[in-house]
């Protein structure tokens, strides 16, 4: 399995990171990674990760100005594209077809040839124009999963709730997560008592 990894400036870099960190655990998976100047300001801001760490957990690293890499052609076989996360500025060039870097030509790379991409979208609230490229970006072929709260899974921190969209993004490559949990009816949920915090 190969698969791509971009990740852009917007909030939720550990989204990116834990998805590496996963992918590294899958046997047989190579992993390629583009990144964008403001997804390392953003590292940097919002993690206690070095660059140069989150770097170090792909298999092979691509620079974003490098339009010239493998990945930039469909001739270079790939399973598909994670985008995580994905800022505003990204779906806009995504649903436009504008690929002013290589993170984004190698979105429009696995469109045209019908491989799997997946946007994590990182906003709230949407305005309309965010929907409409939301809109166009699924219509032309990428699948929109939202990093959303769940609570059916009774998440007890954070790492539970960013484990559980991990879980939901690898699902669509038919790879299991371990720290995934799955629905399992409503019987199982009773079974499950929700952690309750003392006020």
């Amino acid at each position: 399995m190969r698969i791509i990894v971009g990740m852009s400036g917007a909030s939720g870099a550990i989204l990116g990171i834990r998805m590496l960190e996963a992918l590294q655990r899958v046997e047989d998976c190579e992993t390629h990674l583009v990144i964008s100047e403001s997804a390392e300001q953003t590292i940097r801001l919002e993690t206690g990760y070095s660059v140069e760490a989150v770097k170090g957990l792909a298999d092979v690293l691509h620079d974003i100005r490098d339009m010239g890499a493998t990945i930039a052609s469909g001739s270079f076989k790939t399973d598909g594209m994670i985008v995580a996360p994905c800022s505003m500025k990204t779906l806009s060039a995504v649903a436009a077809g504008f690929s002013y870097n290589l993170l984004v030509r190698a979105v429009d790379v696995c469109l045209k040839e019908r491989r799997k991409v997946v946007l994590l979208p990182r906003e709230m609230p949407f305005n309309a124009i965010h929907l409409r490229n939301l809109q166009v970006a699924d219509q032309s072929g990428c699948l929109i999963m939202p990093p959303m709260l769940t609570f059916y899974n009774h998440p007890a921190t954070i790492d539970d709730m960013v484990d559980h969209v991990i879980g939901k993004t690898l699902m669509q490559f038919g790879v299991d997560f371990q720290p995934f949990k799955a629905w399992e009816g409503t019987e199982a949920a009773q079974q499950m008592p929700p952690e309750r915090v003392e006020a």
